[in-house]
C-alpha cells in the first residue's frame, strides 16, 4: 500500500463535524464561561456544550466498538481535538479527558463491566469520566524500587474494598456538582496483608507495580457511603484551561464492591500507563490545534497591521522567518502526531516501537506549541502593560524576556500560550515521566530504533 497523507472518507467527515462542533458549540460556551470568575464556576458553566457533546454522540465515540461504542481509529481522534483545540481547548479538554477516564475500560473491561459504561453509551445527560491518578507529592517516582509507592490505598474487608487517599490534578474527577464524577477510574495501592508469608509481595525489594490496582468508583458509590467519603480540598485556578476541574481530592473509607475491581493487583500499572500511551498522541494534536490557532491569528495579524511602516508586517523578513518557522513546526508536529497514531493501531514494530512514537509526539508537539506561541506573540510585536497581565503568566513573560512585548489580550495569543504552557507537563510531565521513557525504551538490550518505521530490523 503506497504512503498517502490525504484523508480519506471517515477521516474528512471527522474532521468536518469536529470543527462543525467546535465553531457551533465550543466557541458559544466559551463566552458564558468568561463571564465567571471563579474557575470551578466556569467550569460548571461549561456543562450544557458538554451535553451537546453527549447528544451528539462525542462520548459514545470514545468507547470502543468492543463495547457497545462508536470509537473510530485514533487518527480520527487526533484530527477531533486538533480541530476543538484550534477553536477552544478549554471546553474541549473536559470532553476529551472524559475519554481518558474511559481509555482503562476500553482495554480492560469485561463483561460484567457493561452497568459502567452504559452512562456513556446513551446519548443522554452529561456523564462524566475521569481517570484519577497523580497525587499531591507527585507519581513521578512512585513505581521505583524502594519507593512508598502510591499514597491512595486500597483493602480488602470481606465483600468490599475501602479505598482512602487523595489525589489531585484528575480532570473531571469531582463531578459537576463536586461531589464525586459519574465514573473514577481509582488508581491505588493494594495494602491488603499477603495471603501467606511467600507472598511476593512481603520481599522488601518487591516491584511496587506489582500492588497497583484499579477501583471503579461511581457517583453511586459515593453516596452510599454517605457524606465525608468523598471531599474536594481544594480547587485549582490554572493560567489556561481556566474552565477545567481537576481539584485536590480526598477519598476517606469508601466502601465498594468486589465487582468495581477492573484490573487487580499487578495488572493496574500496565493499564494505567498504556491509557497514557494513547492519551500522549492526543496530547500531541492539542499542541497541534493551538500552533495552528497562533500561526493563523499571526498570518492575519501581518497581513493587515504594518506597524505604521511602508509595508504589512509579513513583508518584513523577520516576521515572516517568525511565521515560517511556526508552519513548518506545525506540519511537523500534524505528521508527527498521525503516523504515532497510525501506529501505534498498525504497526510495524512491537509495542515499544510504536509506543515510543506515541511518546515523541507528546514531547515534541508540546514543547513546540510553547514556542510557536512565543513566536507568534513575537512576531505581532503588540506593546501592552504588564500589570494587566495575571501573576503567574507575567512571571513566566519576565523570565523569558519578553514581559514588554506582545501580549496584547485583545488578541488571542496570550490564551494560547497559557494553554500551551500545561502540555509539557501534564499528562505526563516530558522532562519527569514522558522522556524518561523513552529512554528505559532506549536502553532495553532488545532496541530497535526504526521498527515502527521499517518494521524489525534482521538483527534483532
Amino acid at each position: 500500500m503506497p504512503i498517502d497523507f490525504r484523508l480519506g472518507p471517515a477521516e474528512t467527515a471527522t474532521r468536518a463535524a469536529a470543527a462543525g462542533f467546535a465553531q457551533q458549540v465550543l466557541k458559544p460556551a466559551r463566552a458564558e464561561y468568561l463571564q465567571h470568575a471563579e474557575h470551578h464556576k466556569r467550569f460548571q458553566a461549561t456543562q450544557p456544550a458538554y451535553a451537546a457533546a453527549v447528544q451528539g454522540g462525542l462520548l459514545k465515540g470514545q468507547v470502543s466498538p468492543a463495547h457497545g461504542g462508536s470509537g473510530g481509529t485514533l487518527i480520527e481522534a487526533a484530527i477531533m481535538v486538533e480541530e476543538c483545540y484550534a477553536i477552544e481547548p478549554s471546553a474541549a479538554l473536559t470532553i476529551f479527558a472524559s475519554g481518558l477516564g474511559l481509555t482503562p475500560l476500553n482495554m480492560a473491561a469485561k463483561p460484567e463491566h457493561a452497568e459502567f459504561l452504559a452512562p456513556f453509551l446513551s446519548g443522554d445527560g452529561a456523564p462524566l469520566a475521569s481517570l484519577v491518578f497523580s497525587e499531591p507529592g507527585g507519581v513521578a517516582n512512585a513505581l521505583e524500587k524502594g519507593a512508598a509507592g502510591l499514597q491512595t490505598t486500597a483493602r480488602l474487608d470481606g465483600d468490599e474494598w475501602v479505598v482512602d487517599g487523595d489525589k489531585m490534578w484528575a480532570t473531571n474527577c469531582a463531578g459537576w456538582d463536586f461531589g464525586g464524577c459519574d465514573l473514577a477510574c481509582v488508581v491505588c495501592r493494594d495494602v491488603t496483608t499477603p495471603a501467606a508469608p511467600d507472598d511476593a509481595d512481603a520481599d522488601a525489594d518487591a516491584d511496587p507495580a506489582d500492588r497497583v490496582m484499579i477501583v471503579l468508583v461511581t457517583r453511586a458509590d459515593l453516596d452510599r457511603n454517605g457524606p465525608g467519603a468523598f471531599h474536594v480540598v481544594r480547587h485549582i485556578a490554572t493560567p489556561g484551561h481556566t474552565s477545567v476541574s481537576g481539584p485536590h481530592v480526598r477519598y476517606t473509607n469508601v466502601r465498594v464492591p468486589r465487582k468495581n475491581v477492573l484490573c487487580a493487583r499487578g495488572d493496574g500499572a500496565r493499564v494505567a500507563f498504556g491509557a497514557f500511551d494513547a492519551s500522549a498522541v492526543l496530547v500531541g494534536a492539542m499542541g497541534v490545534g493551538l500552533m495552528r490557532a497562533a500561526f493563523d491569528a499571526a498570518l492575519a495579524f501581518a497581513k493587515r497591521d504594518s506597524r505604521n511602516g511602508a509595508v504589512p508586517l509579513l513583508a518584513r523578513q523577520a516576521v515572516a522567518d517568525l511565521l515560517s518557522g511556526i508552519k513548518m513546526r506545525t506540519e511537523a508536529a500534524r505528521a508527527l502526531t498521525w503516523k504515532a497514531a497510525h501506529a501505534m493501531e498498525n504497526g510495524p514494530g512491537d509495542y515499544d516501537a510504536r509506543r515510543e512514537l506515541a511518546l515523541a509526539a507528546k514531547v515534541y508537539c508540546s514543547d513546540a506549541a510553547v514556542q510557536a506561541c512565543v513566536d507568534a506573540i513575537n512576531a505581532v510585536g503588540v506593546y501592552v502593560q504588564t500589570f494587566q497581565i495575571p501573576w503567574p503568566a507575567r512571571q513566566w513573560l519576565a523570565n523569558m524576556g519578553l514581559d514588554s512585548n506582545a501580549y496584547d489580550l485583545d488578541q488571542p495569543f496570550s490564551d494560547l500560550l497559557n494553554a500551551a504552557m500545561v502540555l509539557p507537563i501534564f499528562d505526563g510531565g516530558n522532562v519527569g515521566i514522558r522522556r524518561r521513557h523513552m529512554q528505559q525504551l532506549m536502553l532495553s538490550p532488545t532496541y530497535d530504533a526504526w521498527a515502527a518505521t521499517f518494521g524489525p530490523s534482521e538483527t534483532q
